[in-house]
């Protein structure tokens, strides 16, 4: 059997009630879409535990769980902030130009007068589009220490070379 990979899909939240239930906060595009992806994972001390859900449901605009094995207020107070983590195995294929946010993080980024500007740290969801958030290097021409740039693909995000870990941009190094 391969190694796993995990990749972090949410965490656990504040205990819900008396039988065990926790508040969840999902990273996926929609919010439930979290319970597609199984089995789940939780980073407890530090180490991934296979964790089996039981049940989930909305209350008022929070998804909550009941997770197996976790019976009494005490239990889920234990796994308050946890992290929720699923195999990346479980993911479906994506098409041609579509990418997971994780396997754009610690890609490094060039303008197209190949410019190294840095490397993704994160994205963040404007509503609008995605954004890349760029460390700098440490030594930058232009004494910049984080570029957010817009992921809109062909417009600003001229190619993405997973095999190399490379983002080219149509972006100013100024910005």
């Amino acid at each position: 059997m391969s190694e796993q990979k995990i990749e972090v899909v949410g965490k656990l939240g504040s205990t819900y009630g008396i039988r065990g239930w926790l508040r969840l906060y999902s990273s996926t595009e929609k919010a439930e879409s979290i319970f597609d992806y199984q089995p789940w994972f939780l980073k407890i001390k530090g180490q991934w535990q296979l964790i089996e859900l039981e049940s989930w449901r909305y209350h008022s605009n929070d998804l909550i769980v009941k997770l197996k094995g976790t019976e009494d207020r005490e239990a889920a107070q234990l796994l308050t902030n946890a992290e929720i983590g699923v195999d990346l195995s479980v993911f479906p294929k994506l098409g041609e130009e579509d990418y997971y946010w994780h396997d754009l993080i610690n890609c490094q980024v060039v303008n197209l007068e190949n410019y190294t500007m840095g490397v993704v740290t994160e994205l963040m969801e404007t509503g609008s589009n995605d954004v890349l958030v760029v460390r700098a290097n440490s030594k930058d021409a232009f004494g910049k220490q984080e570029r957010l740039i817009p992921f809109l693909y062909k417009q600003v995000v001229k190619r993405v070379d997973l095999s190399t870990k490379t983002i080219t941009v149509d972006w100013d190094a100024g910005f």
